[in-house]
């Protein structure tokens, strides 16, 4: 249930651009983080550090957006979320004991995970650079090719090429789980 609602509005804002552009989508985007807030907060008493930080974006840039009737700013929307995921990734490295991916990756595994730790900064480092990576390729895609290739590319590219890196950090890392940890 969780996923669905993390995605709904990013869903949301597909539907509505494809019947009433990007200045509704954007708004309807607004609306609908709104409400993931208020269901974070009913269901979970609290709102997830992700979700908190996408909204706070989103209403900064879809604001931009609808009042300057620009549709660049609500563009750069996901490569300033990727590049700050970024920084976060690499900020792990030197704060706090566990890297983030082991902190993220380890709890959806089930703690505690016996995996070296030169594992967990290995995959830490590859998710700097993949967020990073898709931060500039957002910013190349929005600035390079149409309003609807772009939305094309948030909806479909952007969630695949997510859901692909994070099933290969899992591959990765299961493939270096003690040999008594995967059986």
């Amino acid at each position: 249930m969780q996923s669905v609602l993390e995605i709904a509005p990013v869903a949301v804002f597909g539907v509505v651009y494809y019947l009433h552009g990007i200045y509704a989508a954007t708004a309807a985007l607004m609306i609908s983080m709104v409400v993931l807030l208020l269901v974070d907060l009913a269901w979970h008493r609290r709102i997830p550090t992700m979700h908190g930080l996408s909204a706070v974006l989103v209403f900064g840039f879809g604001a931009a957006t609808l009042i300057l009737h620009n549709q660049r700013f609500i563009q750069w929307k996901p490569t300033v979320l990727f590049w700050l995921v970024s920084l976060a990734f690499l900020g792990s490295f030197w704060i706090g004991e566990r890297t983030l991916t082991e902190r993220l990756l380890g709890s959806a595994l089930g703690e505690p995970v016996n995996v070296e730790q030169r594992v967990w900064r290995r995959l830490n480092a590859a998710s700097v650079a993949f967020y990073a990576l898709l931060g500039a390729l957002n910013l190349l895609v929005a600035f390079n090719a149409s309003e609807r290739a772009w939305v094309n590319f948030k909806l479909f590219g952007l969630t695949i090429a997510t859901v692909a890196f994070a099933a290969l950090q899992l591959s990765w890392l299961a493939r270096h789980l003690p040999r008594e940890a995967t059986t």
